[in-house]
């Protein structure tokens, strides 16, 4: 696996619980659902924590003055929901960015060359999907490093292509596994994520 390939997996608790509920068999679409929201807004926390860009600012408090950070918001944040899951990892991770745009369906024609770009995918099998959003990204000059990259799961072998073939990515997950099946499922795996949460879209309907 290539060096440059960051791939962070955050010890917390709550990530080990909420990855535990998206294995069980028996989890019920909406805790399927409420499963992949909070792994995607724990995880988006991790992968901001050293790359939101911040300033320092002078506050007036009640009883004088004191130098304090605040989110630069004059720079731009793209968030890419990939498939159903991925929306659901986004609805969690929209809740610790300060300010994003959302694009559904596809990578927007055409990026400022400051914007970071936050993919959020359901899961990392053999990584071609990934890889064919990071092709089009690369297209319009989107460096890896303004990329980062959320996922619930990622299998080992999907994360060697991606790292043989794309310099200096960093991935968010909640766990690595070893295999992927020959039906292409990553064992012991989530599931099908599009297939698990088809019951609670079709309740909504």
């Amino acid at each position: 696996m290539a060096m440059t390939l960051r791939i962070v997996v955050p010890p917390h608790p709550l990530i080990a619980h909420w990855l535990t509920m998206l294995r069980e068999a028996k989890t019920p679409a909406p805790l399927y659902a409420k499963g992949l929201e909070e792994l995607g807004k724990w995880l988006t926390y991790e992968a901001l924590r050293d790359w939101l860009p911040h300033r320092k600012e002078e506050v007036e408090t009640l009883q004088g003055k004191s130098v304090g950070s605040v989110i630069e918001s004059s720079i731009p944040l793209l968030a890419l929901p990939q498939n159903a899951g991925g929306i659901e990892l986004w609805h969690g991770g929209r809740n610790v960015l300060p300010n994003s745009s959302l694009c559904i369906g596809g990578v927007p024609n055409s990026i400022t060359t400051n914007t970071g770009v936050i993919i959020y995918i359901d899961q990392i099998s053999d990584g071609r999907d990934l890889f064919e959003t990071l092709s089009i990204l690369k297209r319009q000059d989107v460096e890896p490093r303004r990329i980062r990259v959320i996922s619930a799961i990622a299998a080992k072998s999907g994360l060697q292509m991606l790292g043989e073939n794309v310099p200096d990515l960093n991935i968010y997950c909640a766990c690595i596994d070893a295999e992927i099946t020959d039906k292409g499922e990553i064992n012991p795996g989530i599931g099908n994520p599009s297939l698990r949460l088809s019951t609670k879209i079709s309740t909504k309907n």
